[in-house]
């Protein structure tokens, strides 16, 4: 039987998105030759790669931020967290239909749009895929100088990065905004994957459901194929937890962020965080489904500009 090629469109990514046909693997392993040690035919006759090897699946990052966005240098450190591309691409793409969504129409590009990453982590993949697509600028901030310092490593390696992306460090954990947004501070959005659970044991169990759906024999160990440190799994309260925070806190920066986003993993979470945004007075909510495959997510977006300061915003 001959082998296939999996080039079919994936349900539910953003039209935008260069990543929403299946991989053409024979061609990022000539972008990126370290994928093709991980690269074999399943019993469906389809090429694919074991999206439970944490090794893979860095492979295939790094093939297609060489293939789809000239990135040539990219790392991590071992079981930092390797994001899957296609819905980071998703979310930078639908963030761009908000920006147009009161620009006339018009995806706005360039330097002056600015963008704050809360938890770049060690990836930096939300600035990369938005300053290479649209030209944005970004300020990463972590609570994990490794983490950064990594960032740093790759921007200093990608020299088209370097005057687009600068990094903070939080040094306050227990805080979002506070220390990062100063006084003189202008953002176009924020942008964030918050942490999912609420202890490292939750992370652990959903590490190993993870696996047990991706492989074909059971394990009873987690092997978190997408990594991931504490910090960038679970904090305290959990997902709900942290955007709460999240929300008080942008109260004290009412002018200074169009849009304030965020990924909500949990749908139980958004009564609550409906709730509490008409309690602190956010002037507009937007609620932006996604999908990737089988996996439903979406972002909340909020800001505290009237229609008319939105539409006066200077892009």
């Amino acid at each position: 039987m001959k082998k296939t090629q999996n080039t079919n469109e994936k349900a539910g990514l953003h039209p935008r998105n260069p990543h929403r046909f299946n991989y053409n693997f024979e061609a990022l392993s000539m972008a990126c030759p370290d994928l093709e040690n991980f690269i074999f035919t399943n019993d469906h006759q389809i090429v694919t790669i074991d999206f439970s090897i944490p090794e893979a699946v860095k492979a295939l990052n790094h093939a297609l931020l060489i293939a789809e966005y000239d990135i040539k240098n990219w790392d991590i450190p071992i079981s930092y967290l390797c994001p899957p591309i296609p819905g980071r691409a998703d979310y930078i793409h639908h963030l761009a239909d908000l920006l147009a969504s009161t620009n006339n129409g018009i995806i706005p590009e360039g330097e002056n749009i600015v963008g704050l990453d809360i938890g770049i982590g060690a990836n930096c993949i939300y600035p990369i895929i938005g300053n290479v697509t649209y030209g944005w600028s970004f300020v990463g901030s972590d609570i994990d100088e490794k983490a950064l310092q990594n960032c740093k490593k790759i921007i200093a390696e990608n020299p088209k990065l370097i005057d687009a992306i600068s990094l903070q460090l939080q040094i306050e954990s227990r805080f979002i905004f506070k220390n990062i947004i100063l006084p003189e501070d202008k953002f176009t959005f924020t942008i964030c994957n918050p942490p999912f659970h609420a202890s490292a044991e939750e992370a652990s169990k959903s590490a190993l459901r993870k696996v047990n759906t991706l492989e074909t024999t059971k394990s009873d160990k987690p092997n978190l194929n997408f990594g991931g440190q504490n910090a960038e799994l679970w904090c305290k309260g959990g997902e709900l937890g942290f955007l709460t925070q999240m929300i008080y806190e942008s109260v004290k920066y009412p002018m200074q962020c169009l849009w304030f986003t965020s990924l909500v993993s949990k749908k139980e979470n958004l009564k609550n965080l409906y709730k509490l945004l008409n309690k602190v007075g956010a002037a507009d909510i937007k609620t932006i489904d996604m999908a990737q495959g089988q996996k439903i997510s979406r972002i909340v977006a909020w800001t505290f500009l009237s229609e008319t300061q939105q539409k006066n915003w200077k892009f």
